[in-house]
């Protein structure tokens, strides 16, 4: 019975042993093994077997980048005003061996060189270019944080601001700045607005009066061309009228019509004087209308030559 109860720890001590000696590594991993507390090598992912009770994982790393928040820390600038400052540290581990033995917590060390290399960059600032110059502030802890940390094996990807606080009384400036500032900036735009206002109000006028213009000048050309047709036409009647009457005169019995219608002329001029109050001396013969279309016939020989006179009757004829 004793026997078999010896057997039986040996036994569980066996498997306990060999389980022990096992190591599985998972996925970007790395264990540090030490042999009796001297390293020996480093354990990447997959299964492991270890010499029981002479090998030791004495480290484990993660290969991943990690994401370390920063503390809160409080910087003054250069303008003699405190602000709260607070960020994330990225950072990845690059050579297990170098951040097992290289220094004591990898963590914290790059935590504090970004603080105090932040404490320094602010303070080579003023409060407004802590807020404008932000890019330029991670970019100066960055390159500080990865060349003190490359001796531990550890690269400094990037290095964020999260928050900048400066002081309540600075906060409330601040906002005063900034609210004169946009109402200065709402009266610039509204005054540009109404001086845009202005110009278009002009432009249309301008716009209206030359339009105006050409409307007139278009109307008076108009008017013009339409007196002028109007004059040709007028003038082409009558020079067919007068072709029309001369032609007319010198067909037979035309001389006869024209001393006809001198007789009917000189009788109504003389009708018309007999209507109004007028002294005048009427000729003896004016009831003999023989003689009447003789004097008038007198007059048509007088003339300088007949076509002059054609048209003086072919005047009287068209009034």
């Amino acid at each position: 019975m004793t026997v078999l109860i010896s057997v039986a720890m040996f036994s569980l001590f066996i498997l306990i042993t060999i389980f022990k000696s096992c190591v599985i590594v998972p996925q970007r991993m790395v264990y540090i093994v030490e042999r009796l507390g001297r390293y020996q090598n480093q354990l990447h992912a997959g299964l492991h077997i270890l010499i029981p009770f002479i090998d030791k994982i004495s480290y484990k790393h993660s290969l991943k980048e990690m994401a370390i928040d920063v503390p809160v820390q409080v910087c003054i600038t250069k303008d003699n005003i405190s602000v709260e400052v607070d960020g994330i540290l990225y950072l990845q581990v690059m050579d297990p061996q170098k951040a097992s033995y290289g220094i004591n917590n990898y963590l914290f060390a790059t935590t504090q060189i970004a603080q105090t290399t932040m404490r320094s960059v602010i303070g080579k600032m003023d409060l407004d270019q802590t807020f404008e110059e932000r890019e330029n502030i991670n970019a100066h802890i960055v390159e500080a944080a990865d060349k003190a940390s490359d001796p531990w094996g550890i690269k400094v990807t990037r290095y964020e601001i999260k928050d900048i606080k400066p002081p309540k009384s600075i906060n409330d400036a601040m906002e005063k700045q900034m609210r004169a500032e946009r109402e200065k900036r709402a009266v610039i735009a509204q005054s540009e607005g109404e001086r845009q206002a202005q110009i278009n109000r002009a432009d249309a006028v301008k716009q209206e009066t030359i339009a105006h213009s050409e409307g007139s000048q278009k109307k008076r050309m108009n008017e013009a061309e339409g007196k002028a047709y109007e004059i040709a036409q007028l003038a082409k009647a009558t020079a067919d009228g007068i072709i029309t009457i001369a032609q007319s005169i010198r067909e037979d019995g035309g001389e006869e019509a024209v001393k006809l219608k001198i007789a009917e002329q000189y009788l109504s001029e003389f009708g018309k004087l007999a209507k109004t109050n007028n002294t005048m001396i009427i000729p003896s013969n004016l009831t003999d209308l023989s003689s009447v279309i003789a004097s008038a016939t007198a007059v048509y020989k007088q003339g300088a030559n007949k076509t002059s006179f054609t048209e003086c009757v072919i005047k009287d004829t068209m009034q």
